[in-house]
């Protein structure tokens, strides 16, 4: 495995230097900053990850708005207490997308993020306590426990939020293949998302980066090299 600091200054060279690069770089929010976030913002942003997924995105960011007003603002208890009928009525909005599949995904994690504020206090609690060095065990609990929320949809429904969390996308994965790390173009077994756990703690622990910033310097390192200003523009509109 080669050094990090190789990576870093591959992404600082295609980035425009250092100072260009720290300004990408994303923060992590604190345990108790994260724990403070109330749980309907954590159903929102599962929701529209789940919606985003086989969607054009500026299809759910316009009608976003609406899908505030008709899932009520995304508060839990409220939306727990709708009868079947209503969330059926959902298939028919036309204010929102109206995939039976993904707004009965909706349903699904109300109760699932329920369970979970109950034995915690708040779903924001649960996913502020998990700590960032086993970040896999987190998303396969998200995998398993939510609806919806395994691969892609997990990773940045948690980096969205603050949680300091890795992306696996395939410019990450191919630059954990640039720097020696033994994981396939697609990072999916049991065995490979250990090694990449551990690679993280690794550099982590040498670097003192986030997990966050760990990835983002990595993907950053790989891939198509986009421009600087426009980076900051979708970082702007994505939250990431």
């Amino acid at each position: 495995m080669k050094d990090f600091q190789k990576t870093i200054e591959i992404a600082e060279d295609r980035k425009g230097g250092a100072a260009a690069l720290k300004s990408l770089l994303p923060r992590a929010l604190s345990a108790k900053e994260l724990a403070k976030i109330p749980d309907h913002r954590f159903l929102a942003m599962m929701t529209r990850g789940i919606f985003n997924a086989g969607f054009a995105w500026k299809v759910i960011d316009v009608k976003w708005p609406d899908f505030e007003t008709v899932f009520l603002g995304f508060d839990p208890l409220r939306l727990a207490a709708l009868s079947p009928e209503v969330w059926e009525g959902f298939g028919s909005d036309k204010r929102v997308v109206r995939n039976m599949q993904k707004i009965l995904a909706v349903k699904e994690n109300v109760f699932f993020m329920l369970e979970i504020a109950e034995e915690y206090g708040s779903f924001a609690k649960f996913i502020a306590q998990w700590p960032s060095d086993d970040l896999v065990g987190l998303l396969s609990f998200l995998k398993k426990r939510g609806s919806r929320l395994g691969g892609m949809t997990g990773q940045y429904f948690l980096r969205r939020m603050g949680k300091d969390s890795f992306l696996l996308s395939r410019d990450v994965t191919q630059a954990l293949r640039n720097a020696g790390v033994d994981v396939p173009e697609i990072v999916s077994s049991k065995r490979d998302l250990k090694l990449v756990q551990e690679t993280f703690n690794k550099w982590h622990q040498e670097t003192g980066l986030s997990y966050s910033n760990l990835s983002r310097v990595l993907g950053y390192s790989a891939g198509i090299n986009h421009e600087h200003v426009r980076l900051q523009s979708e970082m702007k509109r994505f939250a990431l």
